[in-house]
Protein backbone atom coordinates (compact mmCIF):
# COMPACT_ATOMS: atom_id res chain seq x y z
CA UNK A 1 0.00 0.00 0.00
CA UNK A 2 1.31 3.38 -0.80
CA UNK A 3 0.43 6.98 0.21
CA UNK A 4 1.48 8.60 -2.93
CA UNK A 5 0.34 8.05 -6.61
CA UNK A 6 2.06 5.79 -9.20
CA UNK A 7 4.33 7.90 -11.29
CA UNK A 8 3.84 6.58 -14.92
CA UNK A 9 6.61 3.91 -16.24
CA UNK A 10 8.64 3.68 -12.77
CA UNK A 11 8.32 -0.30 -11.86
CA UNK A 12 8.83 -1.16 -8.18
CA UNK A 13 11.78 -2.95 -7.15
CA UNK A 14 10.79 -5.84 -4.90
CA UNK A 15 11.78 -5.82 -1.02
CA UNK A 16 13.82 -8.41 0.45
CA UNK A 17 10.59 -9.83 2.21
CA UNK A 18 9.16 -10.72 -0.79
CA UNK A 19 11.47 -13.17 -1.42
CA UNK A 20 10.32 -15.21 1.83
CA UNK A 21 6.49 -16.91 2.03
CA UNK A 22 4.50 -16.99 5.31
CA UNK A 23 1.47 -19.27 5.87
CA UNK A 24 -1.43 -18.26 7.46
CA UNK A 25 -4.16 -15.51 7.31
CA UNK A 26 -3.59 -11.76 6.45
CA UNK A 27 -3.45 -9.46 8.62
CA UNK A 28 -5.23 -5.84 8.29
CA UNK A 29 -2.08 -3.65 7.70
CA UNK A 30 -1.16 -1.56 10.75
CA UNK A 31 -1.08 1.59 8.40
CA UNK A 32 -3.66 3.49 6.21
CA UNK A 33 -2.54 5.77 3.41
CA UNK A 34 -3.51 9.98 3.49
CA UNK A 35 -6.44 11.12 1.89
CA UNK A 36 -5.30 11.83 -1.62
CA UNK A 37 -7.54 15.10 -2.04
CA UNK A 38 -6.38 18.11 -0.17
CA UNK A 39 -9.34 20.29 2.00
CA UNK A 40 -9.04 24.25 1.26
CA UNK A 41 -10.57 24.89 4.84
CA UNK A 42 -8.03 23.46 6.74
CA UNK A 43 -5.92 25.24 8.53
CA UNK A 44 -2.47 25.34 6.51
CA UNK A 45 0.65 23.56 8.37
CA UNK A 46 2.94 26.44 8.03
CA UNK A 47 5.52 22.83 7.93
CA UNK A 48 3.56 21.27 5.26
CA UNK A 49 5.60 21.15 1.80
CA UNK A 50 3.49 22.40 -0.96
CA UNK A 51 2.85 19.70 -3.41
CA UNK A 52 2.28 17.38 -0.50
CA UNK A 53 -1.67 17.15 -1.64
CA UNK A 54 -1.63 17.69 -4.71
CA UNK A 55 -2.54 15.70 -7.65
CA UNK A 56 0.03 16.38 -9.61
CA UNK A 57 3.21 15.43 -7.58
CA UNK A 58 6.82 16.25 -7.94
CA UNK A 59 8.22 13.28 -9.57
CA UNK A 60 11.72 13.87 -7.92
CA UNK A 61 13.10 10.45 -6.68
CA UNK A 62 12.82 11.42 -2.90
CA UNK A 63 9.04 11.31 -3.25
CA UNK A 64 9.03 8.10 -4.84
CA UNK A 65 12.01 6.30 -2.55
CA UNK A 66 9.74 7.55 0.38
CA UNK A 67 6.28 5.86 -1.08
CA UNK A 68 7.54 2.59 -1.17
CA UNK A 69 10.07 2.77 2.08
CA UNK A 70 6.72 3.32 4.06
CA UNK A 71 5.32 0.32 2.27
CA UNK A 72 8.37 -1.82 2.95
CA UNK A 73 8.77 -1.18 6.44
CA UNK A 74 5.46 -1.73 7.85
CA UNK A 75 5.62 -5.02 5.64
CA UNK A 76 9.31 -5.77 7.67
CA UNK A 77 7.54 -5.01 10.89
CA UNK A 78 5.29 -7.75 10.51
CA UNK A 79 7.65 -10.41 9.38
CA UNK A 80 9.87 -9.32 12.00
CA UNK A 81 7.33 -10.18 14.69
CA UNK A 82 7.00 -13.78 13.65
CA UNK A 83 10.79 -14.08 13.62
CA UNK A 84 11.17 -12.26 17.05
CA UNK A 85 8.52 -15.17 18.51
CA UNK A 86 10.46 -18.10 16.62
CA UNK A 87 13.62 -16.84 18.40
CA UNK A 88 12.30 -16.34 21.55
CA UNK A 89 10.88 -20.40 21.60
CA UNK A 90 14.58 -21.53 20.50
CA UNK A 91 16.13 -19.62 23.10
CA UNK A 92 13.77 -21.68 25.34
CA UNK A 93 14.16 -24.86 24.49
CA UNK A 94 17.90 -24.05 24.54
CA UNK A 95 18.20 -22.87 28.01
CA UNK A 96 16.20 -26.14 28.76
CA UNK A 97 18.59 -28.65 27.07
CA UNK A 98 21.64 -27.56 29.10
CA UNK A 99 19.90 -26.83 32.09
CA UNK A 100 17.74 -30.52 32.23
CA UNK A 101 20.21 -33.29 33.90
CA UNK A 102 21.27 -35.46 31.03
CA UNK A 103 20.40 -38.74 33.30
CA UNK A 104 17.29 -38.03 33.66
CA UNK A 105 16.89 -36.79 30.06
CA UNK A 106 18.52 -40.44 29.07
CA UNK A 107 16.17 -42.37 31.28
CA UNK A 108 13.19 -41.09 29.68
CA UNK A 109 14.56 -41.70 26.60
CA UNK A 110 15.40 -45.27 27.91
CA UNK A 111 12.13 -46.06 29.21
CA UNK A 112 10.17 -45.05 25.99
CA UNK A 113 12.24 -47.36 24.06
CA UNK A 114 14.50 -44.26 23.15
CA UNK A 115 17.75 -44.25 21.24
CA UNK A 116 19.91 -42.91 23.79
CA UNK A 117 22.29 -44.62 26.30
CA UNK A 118 21.26 -44.08 30.05
CA UNK A 119 23.17 -42.81 32.85
CA UNK A 120 26.93 -43.57 32.59
CA UNK A 121 26.35 -46.79 30.31
CA UNK A 122 28.76 -46.82 27.47
CA UNK A 123 28.13 -48.26 24.12
CA UNK A 124 29.69 -48.36 20.59
CA UNK A 125 27.73 -45.26 19.33
CA UNK A 126 25.20 -42.85 20.05
CA UNK A 127 22.18 -44.11 18.95
CA UNK A 128 20.02 -47.13 18.17
CA UNK A 129 19.44 -48.73 14.61
CA UNK A 130 15.74 -48.32 15.83
CA UNK A 131 13.40 -46.23 17.91
CA UNK A 132 11.81 -49.23 18.73
CA UNK A 133 14.75 -50.33 20.70
CA UNK A 134 16.96 -48.99 23.00
CA UNK A 135 20.72 -47.96 22.66
CA UNK A 136 21.55 -50.63 25.48
CA UNK A 137 20.05 -54.04 26.66
CA UNK A 138 20.87 -56.37 29.17
CA UNK A 139 20.06 -60.19 29.40
CA UNK A 140 20.90 -62.53 32.45
CA UNK A 141 20.73 -66.21 32.12
CA UNK A 142 21.69 -68.72 34.98
CA UNK A 143 23.25 -72.41 33.68
CA UNK A 144 21.96 -74.20 37.11
CA UNK A 145 24.26 -77.45 36.44
CA UNK A 146 24.34 -80.17 38.31
CA UNK A 147 27.28 -79.78 40.09
CA UNK A 148 27.23 -76.35 40.44
CA UNK A 149 25.31 -73.25 39.32
CA UNK A 150 27.15 -70.64 36.63
CA UNK A 151 25.13 -66.84 35.72
CA UNK A 152 25.86 -65.42 32.40
CA UNK A 153 25.33 -61.38 32.12
CA UNK A 154 25.22 -60.71 28.51
CA UNK A 155 25.48 -56.66 27.27
CA UNK A 156 24.50 -56.45 23.63
CA UNK A 157 23.90 -52.48 21.79
CA UNK A 158 21.42 -52.13 18.96
CA UNK A 159 24.28 -49.87 16.78
CA UNK A 160 22.82 -52.17 13.87
CA UNK A 161 20.14 -54.68 12.62
CA UNK A 162 20.69 -57.21 14.81
CA UNK A 163 21.41 -56.66 18.83
CA UNK A 164 25.48 -56.67 19.00
CA UNK A 165 27.45 -58.82 21.34
CA UNK A 166 29.47 -56.07 23.66
CA UNK A 167 30.30 -57.81 26.80
CA UNK A 168 29.74 -61.14 28.59
CA UNK A 169 30.55 -61.29 32.63
CA UNK A 170 30.55 -65.16 34.20
CA UNK A 171 30.37 -66.14 37.87
CA UNK A 172 30.26 -69.49 39.22
CA UNK A 173 28.85 -70.84 42.69
CA UNK A 174 32.17 -71.89 44.71
CA UNK A 175 32.39 -75.37 45.79
CA UNK A 176 31.26 -76.75 49.11
CA UNK A 177 33.30 -79.37 50.57
CA UNK A 178 31.79 -82.22 51.85
CA UNK A 179 28.82 -81.51 49.74
CA UNK A 180 28.08 -84.41 47.46
CA UNK A 181 26.83 -83.04 44.07
CA UNK A 182 28.86 -80.11 44.52
CA UNK A 183 26.82 -76.78 44.78
CA UNK A 184 24.00 -77.39 42.19
CA UNK A 185 20.38 -76.88 43.28
CA UNK A 186 20.53 -80.71 43.30
CA UNK A 187 22.38 -80.62 45.86
CA UNK A 188 20.24 -78.91 48.75
CA UNK A 189 18.10 -82.05 47.82
CA UNK A 190 14.64 -80.81 49.59
CA UNK A 191 15.77 -77.66 51.06
CA UNK A 192 14.23 -75.58 48.39
CA UNK A 193 15.05 -72.55 49.83
CA UNK A 194 18.81 -73.14 50.29
CA UNK A 195 19.13 -73.90 46.62
CA UNK A 196 17.41 -70.64 46.22
CA UNK A 197 19.25 -68.66 48.05
CA UNK A 198 22.60 -70.47 46.79
CA UNK A 199 22.31 -68.03 43.77
CA UNK A 200 22.57 -65.07 45.99
CA UNK A 201 26.46 -64.69 45.18
CA UNK A 202 25.81 -64.78 41.09
CA UNK A 203 23.05 -62.55 41.89
CA UNK A 204 25.16 -59.78 43.46
CA UNK A 205 27.45 -60.45 40.19
CA UNK A 206 24.52 -59.16 38.47
CA UNK A 207 23.74 -56.20 40.82
CA UNK A 208 27.20 -54.82 40.19
CA UNK A 209 27.70 -55.84 36.31
CA UNK A 210 24.15 -53.83 35.10
CA UNK A 211 24.33 -49.87 35.74
CA UNK A 212 21.35 -49.37 37.85
CA UNK A 213 19.43 -47.57 34.93
CA UNK A 214 18.74 -50.70 33.51
CA UNK A 215 17.92 -53.63 36.25
CA UNK A 216 14.86 -52.74 36.12
CA UNK A 217 14.90 -54.16 32.37
CA UNK A 218 17.45 -56.52 32.29
CA UNK A 219 15.28 -60.15 32.17
CA UNK A 220 16.91 -63.31 33.91
CA UNK A 221 15.89 -66.61 33.16
CA UNK A 222 17.47 -69.88 34.88
CA UNK A 223 17.78 -73.36 32.81
CA UNK A 224 18.58 -76.30 35.09
CA UNK A 225 19.68 -79.37 34.03
CA UNK A 226 18.74 -83.01 34.01
CA UNK A 227 20.64 -83.65 37.61
CA UNK A 228 17.26 -81.44 38.82
CA UNK A 229 14.88 -84.46 37.96
CA UNK A 230 16.73 -86.53 40.04
CA UNK A 231 15.22 -85.18 43.12
CA UNK A 232 12.06 -86.60 42.07
CA UNK A 233 9.04 -84.36 40.79
CA UNK A 234 8.19 -82.82 44.20
CA UNK A 235 11.08 -81.88 45.13
CA UNK A 236 12.08 -80.33 42.06
CA UNK A 237 9.44 -78.17 41.43
CA UNK A 238 9.34 -76.92 45.02
CA UNK A 239 12.90 -75.87 43.87
CA UNK A 240 12.24 -74.12 41.21
CA UNK A 241 9.15 -72.03 42.76
CA UNK A 242 11.29 -71.19 45.16
CA UNK A 243 13.96 -69.99 43.15
CA UNK A 244 11.77 -68.12 41.22
CA UNK A 245 10.08 -66.14 44.66
CA UNK A 246 13.28 -65.28 45.44
CA UNK A 247 14.17 -63.72 42.35
CA UNK A 248 10.97 -61.51 41.76
CA UNK A 249 10.81 -60.49 45.22
CA UNK A 250 14.27 -59.23 46.26
CA UNK A 251 16.09 -58.59 42.87
CA UNK A 252 15.08 -55.82 40.68
CA UNK A 253 15.27 -58.02 37.65
CA UNK A 254 12.23 -59.14 35.59
CA UNK A 255 11.99 -63.03 35.63
CA UNK A 256 11.03 -64.65 32.28
CA UNK A 257 7.34 -66.00 32.77
CA UNK A 258 6.21 -69.38 33.73
CA UNK A 259 4.24 -69.62 30.50
CA UNK A 260 7.44 -68.57 28.78
CA UNK A 261 9.70 -71.34 30.56
CA UNK A 262 11.69 -69.06 32.88
CA UNK A 263 12.72 -70.90 35.81
CA UNK A 264 12.66 -74.47 34.33
CA UNK A 265 14.62 -78.49 33.55
CA UNK A 266 15.65 -77.36 30.15
CA UNK A 267 14.60 -80.45 28.00
CA UNK A 268 17.60 -81.86 26.33
CA UNK A 269 16.57 -80.86 22.27
CA UNK A 270 16.48 -77.14 23.38
CA UNK A 271 20.29 -77.55 24.30
CA UNK A 272 21.18 -78.29 20.74
CA UNK A 273 18.36 -75.20 19.17
CA UNK A 274 20.20 -72.82 21.80
CA UNK A 275 23.57 -74.18 21.03
CA UNK A 276 22.42 -73.31 16.64
CA UNK A 277 21.34 -70.08 18.09
CA UNK A 278 24.51 -68.80 19.15
CA UNK A 279 26.96 -70.59 16.61
CA UNK A 280 24.48 -68.65 13.42
CA UNK A 281 24.16 -66.06 15.70
CA UNK A 282 28.12 -65.51 16.01
CA UNK A 283 28.79 -66.33 12.44
CA UNK A 284 26.16 -63.19 11.12
CA UNK A 285 23.81 -66.07 9.52
CA UNK A 286 20.97 -65.17 11.79
CA UNK A 287 19.33 -61.48 13.13
CA UNK A 288 20.20 -59.29 10.40
CA UNK A 289 18.26 -57.89 6.87
CA UNK A 290 19.56 -60.90 4.76
CA UNK A 291 18.74 -64.31 4.54
CA UNK A 292 22.16 -66.37 5.19
CA UNK A 293 22.12 -69.59 4.37
CA UNK A 294 22.64 -71.39 8.29
CA UNK A 295 24.75 -73.76 9.45
CA UNK A 296 24.30 -77.35 10.96
CA UNK A 297 25.09 -77.78 14.53
CA UNK A 298 26.18 -81.68 15.88
CA UNK A 299 27.02 -81.04 19.45
CA UNK A 300 28.83 -84.25 21.43
CA UNK A 301 28.45 -84.64 24.93
CA UNK A 302 28.87 -86.83 27.67
CA UNK A 303 25.44 -88.48 28.01
CA UNK A 304 23.77 -87.52 25.15
CA UNK A 305 24.40 -85.83 21.16
CA UNK A 306 22.37 -83.45 18.87
CA UNK A 307 21.88 -82.48 15.43
CA UNK A 308 20.04 -79.56 14.43
CA UNK A 309 20.17 -78.01 10.85
CA UNK A 310 17.92 -76.19 8.36
CA UNK A 311 17.32 -78.51 5.42
CA UNK A 312 15.85 -77.07 2.55
CA UNK A 313 13.22 -79.20 0.29
CA UNK A 314 11.89 -79.20 -3.43
CA UNK A 315 8.63 -76.79 -3.97
CA UNK A 316 6.90 -79.68 -4.83
CA UNK A 317 7.77 -83.46 -4.05
CA UNK A 318 9.63 -85.29 -6.45
CA UNK A 319 11.77 -88.38 -6.74
CA UNK A 320 10.71 -89.30 -3.07
CA UNK A 321 12.09 -86.77 -1.52
CA UNK A 322 9.14 -84.45 0.56
CA UNK A 323 8.47 -81.09 0.09
CA UNK A 324 8.72 -80.42 4.06
CA UNK A 325 9.48 -82.17 7.27
CA UNK A 326 7.39 -85.10 7.62
CA UNK A 327 8.04 -85.79 11.30
CA UNK A 328 6.51 -82.79 13.40
CA UNK A 329 8.11 -84.31 16.58
CA UNK A 330 11.48 -83.43 15.71
CA UNK A 331 10.44 -80.16 13.84
CA UNK A 332 11.19 -76.86 15.95
CA UNK A 333 9.85 -73.77 14.85
CA UNK A 334 12.02 -70.44 15.72
CA UNK A 335 11.46 -67.08 14.71
CA UNK A 336 14.30 -64.78 15.21
CA UNK A 337 15.38 -61.39 14.15
CA UNK A 338 11.86 -60.93 12.12
CA UNK A 339 12.42 -64.39 10.27
CA UNK A 340 10.89 -67.87 10.75
CA UNK A 341 13.17 -71.14 10.63
CA UNK A 342 12.03 -74.71 10.33
CA UNK A 343 14.93 -76.46 12.17
CA UNK A 344 15.03 -80.04 12.32
CA UNK A 345 16.25 -81.32 15.71
CA UNK A 346 16.97 -84.37 17.96
CA UNK A 347 18.75 -85.49 20.65
CA UNK A 348 19.55 -88.17 21.60
CA UNK A 349 19.89 -90.14 24.90
CA UNK A 350 22.45 -92.14 25.75
CA UNK A 351 24.94 -91.39 22.85
CA UNK A 352 27.30 -89.22 24.39
CA UNK A 353 31.08 -89.90 24.54
CA UNK A 354 31.12 -91.49 27.85
CA UNK A 355 27.87 -93.36 27.53
CA UNK A 356 29.23 -94.76 23.96
CA UNK A 357 31.83 -95.78 25.35
CA UNK A 358 29.73 -98.28 28.15
CA UNK A 359 27.58 -99.17 25.07
CA UNK A 360 30.16 -100.85 22.90
CA UNK A 361 31.99 -102.41 25.75
CA UNK A 362 28.74 -103.82 26.81
CA UNK A 363 27.64 -104.64 23.28
CA UNK A 364 31.02 -106.69 23.03
CA UNK A 365 30.78 -108.29 26.61
CA UNK A 366 26.96 -109.48 25.73
CA UNK A 367 28.21 -110.87 22.13
CA UNK A 368 31.37 -112.63 23.94
CA UNK A 369 28.59 -113.86 26.60
CA UNK A 370 26.04 -115.28 24.21
CA UNK A 371 29.07 -117.30 22.10
CA UNK A 372 30.71 -118.48 25.17
CA UNK A 373 27.01 -119.86 26.39
CA UNK A 374 25.36 -118.20 29.35
CA UNK A 375 26.24 -120.81 31.98
CA UNK A 376 30.26 -119.95 31.26
CA UNK A 377 31.61 -116.83 32.71
CA UNK A 378 34.94 -118.27 33.02
CA UNK A 379 36.08 -115.68 30.10
CA UNK A 380 35.30 -112.60 32.15
CA UNK A 381 38.29 -113.23 34.11
CA UNK A 382 40.90 -113.31 31.56
CA UNK A 383 42.08 -110.39 29.09
CA UNK A 384 39.62 -109.30 26.36
CA UNK A 385 40.44 -108.65 23.13
CA UNK A 386 38.65 -105.08 22.24
CA UNK A 387 39.81 -103.67 18.83
CA UNK A 388 39.15 -100.66 20.01
CA UNK A 389 41.75 -100.32 22.39
CA UNK A 390 45.12 -99.83 20.54
CA UNK A 391 47.70 -102.62 20.28
CA UNK A 392 50.23 -102.96 23.57
CA UNK A 393 47.24 -101.16 25.59
CA UNK A 394 44.90 -102.29 28.26
CA UNK A 395 42.20 -100.57 30.44
CA UNK A 396 40.38 -101.99 33.23
CA UNK A 397 37.06 -101.04 32.52
CA UNK A 398 33.41 -101.41 34.18
CA UNK A 399 30.39 -102.60 32.34
CA UNK A 400 26.68 -101.71 32.85
CA UNK A 401 24.93 -104.01 31.88
CA UNK A 402 21.17 -104.06 30.98
CA UNK A 403 18.26 -104.59 33.94
CA UNK A 404 17.84 -108.24 34.50
CA UNK A 405 20.89 -109.39 32.75
CA UNK A 406 22.29 -112.96 34.37
CA UNK A 407 25.54 -111.26 35.03
CA UNK A 408 24.29 -108.58 37.23
CA UNK A 409 24.06 -104.78 36.55
CA UNK A 410 27.58 -104.30 36.32
CA UNK A 411 30.80 -106.32 35.48
CA UNK A 412 34.74 -105.73 35.64
CA UNK A 413 36.92 -106.39 33.35
CA UNK A 414 40.31 -106.12 31.50
CA UNK A 415 40.18 -104.77 27.89
CA UNK A 416 42.67 -105.19 26.08
CA UNK A 417 43.73 -104.32 22.43
CA UNK A 418 44.65 -106.99 19.49
CA UNK A 419 48.20 -107.54 18.50
CA UNK A 420 47.83 -105.87 15.22
CA UNK A 421 45.48 -102.93 14.67
CA UNK A 422 41.95 -103.53 13.73
CA UNK A 423 40.68 -100.41 13.34
CA UNK A 424 37.58 -101.50 10.76
CA UNK A 425 36.50 -104.19 13.69
CA UNK A 426 36.19 -101.42 15.77
CA UNK A 427 33.90 -99.66 13.56
CA UNK A 428 32.10 -102.24 13.22
CA UNK A 429 31.34 -102.13 16.88
CA UNK A 430 30.58 -98.92 16.82
CA UNK A 431 28.43 -98.69 14.18
CA UNK A 432 26.30 -101.83 15.65
CA UNK A 433 25.59 -99.68 19.06
CA UNK A 434 24.15 -97.34 16.45
CA UNK A 435 21.05 -100.00 15.97
CA UNK A 436 20.85 -99.23 12.27
CA UNK A 437 18.66 -101.81 11.68
CA UNK A 438 15.90 -100.74 14.39
CA UNK A 439 11.62 -100.40 12.73
CA UNK A 440 12.04 -96.75 10.85
CA UNK A 441 8.35 -95.79 11.24
CA UNK A 442 8.81 -92.27 8.95
CA UNK A 443 11.83 -93.14 6.10
CA UNK A 444 14.37 -92.30 5.74
CA UNK A 445 16.05 -92.40 9.26
CA UNK A 446 19.11 -91.68 11.04
CA UNK A 447 19.81 -94.26 13.85
CA UNK A 448 17.86 -95.64 16.58
CA UNK A 449 14.27 -95.71 14.24
CA UNK A 450 14.58 -91.96 14.18
CA UNK A 451 13.47 -90.19 11.20
CA UNK A 452 15.88 -87.64 9.58
CA UNK A 453 15.81 -85.49 6.21
CA UNK A 454 18.70 -86.73 4.31
CA UNK A 455 21.62 -84.95 4.92
CA UNK A 456 23.25 -85.27 1.32
CA UNK A 457 19.93 -84.16 -0.27
CA UNK A 458 18.48 -81.42 2.07
CA UNK A 459 21.66 -79.93 3.47
CA UNK A 460 24.36 -80.55 0.96
CA UNK A 461 26.49 -77.00 0.77
CA UNK A 462 26.28 -75.30 3.98
CA UNK A 463 28.81 -75.56 6.75
CA UNK A 464 28.47 -77.85 9.57
CA UNK A 465 30.20 -77.25 13.27
CA UNK A 466 31.03 -79.78 15.62
CA UNK A 467 31.31 -78.88 19.15
CA UNK A 468 32.48 -79.63 22.63
CA UNK A 469 34.15 -83.58 22.39
CA UNK A 470 34.14 -83.41 18.75
CA UNK A 471 36.60 -80.53 19.19
CA UNK A 472 38.42 -81.79 22.02
CA UNK A 473 39.07 -85.12 20.67
CA UNK A 474 40.67 -83.83 17.58
CA UNK A 475 42.08 -80.79 18.14
CA UNK A 476 43.96 -82.23 20.93
CA UNK A 477 45.84 -84.51 18.36
CA UNK A 478 46.29 -81.61 15.63
CA UNK A 479 43.86 -81.50 13.00
CA UNK A 480 42.65 -78.53 11.52
CA UNK A 481 39.79 -76.00 12.53
CA UNK A 482 38.12 -77.56 8.71
CA UNK A 483 38.52 -81.09 7.65
CA UNK A 484 36.62 -83.99 5.66
CA UNK A 485 34.96 -87.07 7.19
CA UNK A 486 37.92 -89.19 5.74
CA UNK A 487 40.55 -86.96 6.88
CA UNK A 488 38.82 -88.33 10.16
CA UNK A 489 38.69 -91.58 8.96
CA UNK A 490 42.65 -91.27 8.21
CA UNK A 491 43.00 -89.92 11.89
CA UNK A 492 41.43 -93.14 13.54
CA UNK A 493 43.38 -95.28 12.00
CA UNK A 494 46.63 -93.67 12.83
CA UNK A 495 45.50 -93.30 16.31
CA UNK A 496 44.34 -97.39 16.10
CA UNK A 497 47.81 -98.36 15.02
CA UNK A 498 49.42 -98.05 18.17
CA UNK A 499 52.53 -96.41 19.52
CA UNK A 500 54.66 -97.01 16.55
CA UNK A 501 52.60 -95.42 14.41
CA UNK A 502 52.55 -92.41 16.54
CA UNK A 503 55.60 -90.75 15.72
CA UNK A 504 53.12 -88.32 13.39
CA UNK A 505 52.26 -86.73 16.24
CA UNK A 506 55.33 -85.84 17.98
CA UNK A 507 55.23 -82.23 16.75
CA UNK A 508 51.97 -81.38 18.65
CA UNK A 509 52.26 -80.35 22.36
CA UNK A 510 51.40 -83.52 24.70
CA UNK A 511 49.79 -85.73 22.35
CA UNK A 512 51.74 -88.38 22.88
CA UNK A 513 51.31 -88.04 26.25
CA UNK A 514 47.55 -88.09 26.17
CA UNK A 515 47.62 -91.04 23.31
CA UNK A 516 49.28 -92.91 25.99
CA UNK A 517 47.09 -92.33 29.08
CA UNK A 518 44.35 -93.29 27.42
CA UNK A 519 43.73 -96.53 26.06
CA UNK A 520 39.86 -95.28 24.60
CA UNK A 521 41.34 -92.48 21.56
CA UNK A 522 41.03 -95.37 18.83
CA UNK A 523 37.12 -96.14 20.50
CA UNK A 524 36.49 -92.35 20.67
CA UNK A 525 37.61 -91.53 17.09
CA UNK A 526 35.72 -94.57 15.24
CA UNK A 527 32.42 -93.58 17.20
CA UNK A 528 32.71 -90.11 16.07
CA UNK A 529 33.18 -91.60 12.53
CA UNK A 530 30.86 -94.00 12.63
CA UNK A 531 28.41 -91.60 13.90
CA UNK A 532 28.66 -88.93 11.12
CA UNK A 533 29.07 -91.07 8.41
CA UNK A 534 26.74 -93.98 9.60
CA UNK A 535 24.92 -92.64 11.97
CA UNK A 536 23.69 -88.84 10.73
CA UNK A 537 23.92 -90.53 6.76
CA UNK A 538 27.03 -87.56 5.91
CA UNK A 539 29.39 -88.12 2.66
CA UNK A 540 32.74 -88.92 3.35
CA UNK A 541 34.47 -85.56 1.76
CA UNK A 542 31.77 -83.89 3.46
CA UNK A 543 34.05 -80.70 5.10
CA UNK A 544 33.45 -79.93 8.57
CA UNK A 545 34.41 -77.50 10.82
CA UNK A 546 35.73 -78.06 14.81
CA UNK A 547 35.03 -74.79 17.12
CA UNK A 548 35.38 -73.45 20.70
CA UNK A 549 34.89 -70.02 19.72
CA UNK A 550 33.90 -68.04 17.49
CA UNK A 551 34.88 -64.13 17.42
CA UNK A 552 36.51 -64.97 20.78
CA UNK A 553 33.08 -65.74 22.52
CA UNK A 554 32.63 -69.22 23.70
CA UNK A 555 30.44 -71.50 21.80
CA UNK A 556 27.53 -73.34 23.92
CA UNK A 557 23.66 -72.73 24.64
CA UNK A 558 23.23 -70.03 27.45
CA UNK A 559 24.32 -67.10 24.56
CA UNK A 560 21.31 -68.78 22.80
CA UNK A 561 18.46 -68.99 25.01
CA UNK A 562 19.65 -65.43 26.12
CA UNK A 563 19.28 -63.77 22.71
CA UNK A 564 15.28 -64.41 22.13
CA UNK A 565 15.08 -62.26 25.90
CA UNK A 566 15.61 -58.82 23.49
CA UNK A 567 12.81 -59.54 21.52
CA UNK A 568 9.36 -58.16 22.07
CA UNK A 569 6.81 -60.57 23.70
CA UNK A 570 9.63 -62.94 24.86
CA UNK A 571 7.56 -62.98 28.47
CA UNK A 572 9.15 -60.72 30.07
CA UNK A 573 8.23 -56.39 31.17
CA UNK A 574 10.33 -54.33 32.87
CA UNK A 575 10.00 -53.26 36.04
CA UNK A 576 8.23 -50.20 37.18
CA UNK A 577 10.22 -49.77 40.57
CA UNK A 578 12.66 -51.92 41.96
CA UNK A 579 13.11 -53.98 44.76
CA UNK A 580 14.65 -52.90 47.89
Amino acid sequence: MSSGVEVPGSQRRPGIWSYFGFSGTRRRPLSVSLPRNFDPNRDADPFEKPDRHSRHRSTNSNGLMGDYKGSSIMNQGQRLRYLKTGGVIAFILLVLYFVAPRDALSRASHSSGGNTAAGDAKAQCTKSYSKEKPLIQYALMIDAGSTGSRIHVYKFNNCGPSPELEDEVFEMTAKIEGRKGGSGLSSYDGDAEGAAKSLDPLMETALKSVPKEYQGCAPIAVKATAGLRKLGKEKSDNTLAAVRHRLETVYPFPVVSEEKNGVEVMPGEMEGVYAWITVNYLLGHIGGPDKNPTAAVLDLGGGSTQIIFEPTFPDTPRGGMPNKLLDKDNEYALNFGARDFALYQHSYLGYGLMEARSNLHATLLTSLYDSHGKDDAAFLSKPITNPCIAPGMSREVDVPLPAGHTLGAKVTVNMTGPLTPSPTQCRYWAEKTLHKDDECAIAPCSFRGVHQPPFEQTFAREAVYLLSYFYDRTMDLGMPESFTLRELHDLANKVCAGETAWDVFDAVPKAREELGKRPEWCLDLNFMYGLLRSGYGMPIDREVRIAKKIKGRELGWCLGASLPLLEANSGWSCKIRTVQ
